[in-house]
């Protein structure tokens, strides 16, 4: 049972960590608003939809892993509270806040499981629902980016057939490329979110499954070496109807970077990268050393690799952007 006072030391020691909490919450996007992320709908934007559903699955990413520091913090105040008083509950607050930034989540498994079976358990479903928030992530992005990339292939198109006037073009152009530069920031936002909670994960891993970080290693895809069958299409996202942003060459030599699905990220010799159909590739079989294990081994690694792709994802479309949203003779 909990005493009905606290001692002097230790509730100064809360208070201290109250307010440590308050002031980083006054960090810069800590209590932004989904009007402040993508802007308030003004009803002209025809890829609102997009951009609402990528901004939506970052709010999964947001959750938890904070709760895990203030978790430490807590502790930490409380134990140095209890052995240094004032001065000691605030070095405590802080040690234990970044022991709970570095290892909250595990912290907290260990803390709420009352056997291994129990942690392991909440562990995989905790995994589990993560790859289905990180498959959704990819999802949102690469749909948000195609109707970008879209909407600036409509604008040239009318421009091109005499449609639309070239100041009117060039005006439209440059919202489309506003946009399509805040789509990006909210997409990079999300995946600093995700590789925070990615290290928590693997952390966690290695205390679960001894040797993960090994495992994890070797089922990252390792880039290698492949041959166009014919002229492909690289497209701006791994999926069928997304833009082409270029064209390889029949029996022109690739570097694949990794496969999502059906589809590959390559690399052309000229240093274009984007995303063609794996059946389009003349591919050696793939590398499946160190798969399989046990099940928080083997979830946890393939969220890793999720996450790579999604930042690779990410990074196609901020390649591609450079030149994607101009107007001929501007």
């Amino acid at each position: 049972m909990w005493p009905t006072r606290l001692p002097r030391s230790v509730h100064r020691g809360v208070c201290i960590l109250a307010t440590v909490g308050l002031l980083s919450g006054c960090a810069p996007g800590a209590f932004s608003t989904q009007s402040q992320r993508i802007g308030s709908d003004d009803g002209t934007d025809s890829c609102r939809r997009e951009l609402v559903a990528l901004d939506s699955t970052g709010n999964f990413f947001a959750e938890d892993i904070i709760k895990g520091a203030a978790i430490g913090a807590l502790g930490g105040a409380l134990i140095g509270g209890l052995t240094g008083g004032g001065r000691g509950a605030l070095i405590g607050a802080a040690a234990g806040g970044l022991a709970g930034a570095a290892g909250g989540y595990f912290s907290a498994l260990q803390s709420q499981a009352q056997n291994q079976a129990q942690l392991v358990g909440r562990m995989q479903s905790d995994l589990q629902a993560e790859g289905v928030q990180l498959d959704r992530t990819q999802a949102a992005f690469s749909q948000l980016a195609d109707c970008r990339f879209y909407q600036a292939q409509a604008i040239r198109t009318a421009y091109a057939t005499g449609r639309l006037p070239k100041d009117y073009a060039v005006q439209q152009m440059a919202v489309v490329r506003q946009r399509a530069q805040r789509d990006l920031a909210l997409a990079r936002l999300i995946n600093d979110k995700i590789n925070a909670r990615g290290q928590q994960f693997d952390l966690a891993a290695d205390q679960v499954s001894p040797g993960y970080k090994n495992y994890a290693e070797t089922i990252r895809p390792k880039p290698r070496a492949a041959v166009t069958r014919a002229a492909v299409p690289i497209k701006l996202q791994p999926t069928e109807n997304s833009p082409s942003i270029a064209q390889a060459k029949p029996r022109e030599r690739v570097t694949v970077r990794s496969t999502q699905g059906n589809y590959a990220l390559v690399e052309t010799p000229s240093g274009m990268r984007g995303y063609a159909p794996v059946s389009s590739l003349g591919l050696p079989a793939g590398n499946d050393a160190g798969r399989g294990g046990d099940e928080v081994r083997s979830l946890a690694g393939s969220n890793a690799n999720r996450r790579d792709s999604f930042a690779q994802s990410v990074a196609v479309v901020e390649s591609a952007q450079a030149g994607a949203f101009e107007i001929a003779g501007s």
